[in-house]
C-alpha cells in the first residue's frame, strides 16, 4: 500500500485528487493539507511514502516544504504538482532531490503512473519540460544572493534582511546590488520579477 500526504490549498482539487487516488487498490490518502507549512509537521506525524505537493502553497510553497521533507523524512518521495513550471522550479527541485513533476492537467491514468513510479524511487519529468529545461540558461546569482533577494521579495528591507541572516546592512546592499546586476535587471523590484519568473527565488 502506498501512503499518499496530499498538499493543494485549491478545495475542490484538493478533494478531487483524494477521490481519485483513494480509488486506487494500492493507495491511501492518509493525510491532505492546504498549506505549505503544514506539509513536514503532517508527513512527521503520519510518515507517508509519498508526498503530492502543489507547487503554489499558501505560507510556505511547495519545494521550499519539499527541501524541509528530503532533510527530516527522508522516506518520503516527493512528486510535485504543479499548473506550468519553469525551468528554474526544475533545476531547484532536482538538486532537491524531487522525484518528479507532473502537470495539473494531466490524464488521470499518468497521475497514477506517476504516483506508483516516483513512490518506488523512480524520477518522472514531461520530455517537453526536459528539453526546455535543458536549454535554460543556469541560475547567475550565488545561493547568498538568492537568500538576500528572496528576503527582499518577501518584503523586508535591507536592515531587516542583514539582522535575519547575521549580515552587515553593507554587505545586503551589495548582495542586492550585484543581483541587479546579474540580472541585468532595471531595479531590485524588477530582479524579483526576473528571478521569479526563471523559478531562482
Amino acid at each position: 500500500m502506498i501512503k499518499v500526504l496530499v498538499a493543494e490549498d485549491m478545495r475542490l482539487l484538493r478533494d478531487t485528487l483524494i477521490a481519485t487516488l483513494t480509488l486506487e487498490d494500492d493507495i491511501e490518502v492518509v493525510a491532505a493539507v492546504d498549506r505549505g507549512d503544514s506539509v513536514l509537521a503532517t508527513a512527521i506525524a503520519t510518515q507517508p511514502d509519498l508526498a503530492l505537493l502543489d507547487i503554489d502553497l499558501p505560507g510556505k510553497d511547495g519545494l521550499a516544504a519539499a527541501a524541509e521533507l528530503r532533510e527530516q523524512v527522508p522516506g518520503c518521495h516527493i512528486l510535485i504538482l504543479t499548473a506550468l513550471s519553469s525551468p528554474g522550479h526544475v533545476k531547484r527541485a532536482t538538486a532537491i532531490g524531487v522525484g518528479g513533476f507532473v502537470l495539473k492537467d494531466c490524464a488521470r491514468p499518468e497521475l497514477m503512473h506517476a504516483v506508483r513510479t516516483v513512490a518506488a524511487g523512480g524520477t518522472i519529468l514531461d520530455p517537453k519540460l526536459a528539453f526546455t529545461t535543458l536549454r535554460a540558461p543556469d541560475n547567475p546569482l550565488t545561493d547568498r544572493e538568492t537568500e538576500v533577494l528572496r528576503g527582499y521579495a518577501a518584503g523586508a528591507d535591507a536592515k531587516e534582511i542583514a539582522a535575519r541572516l547575521h549580515l552587515s546592512y553593507g554587505t545586503v546592499r551589495n548582495y542586492l546590488a550585484s543581483s541587479v546586476s546579474k540580472l541585468q535587471a532595471r531595479n531590485r523590484i524588477d530582479a524579483v520579477r526576473l528571478a521569479t519568473e526563471s523559478g531562482w527565488l
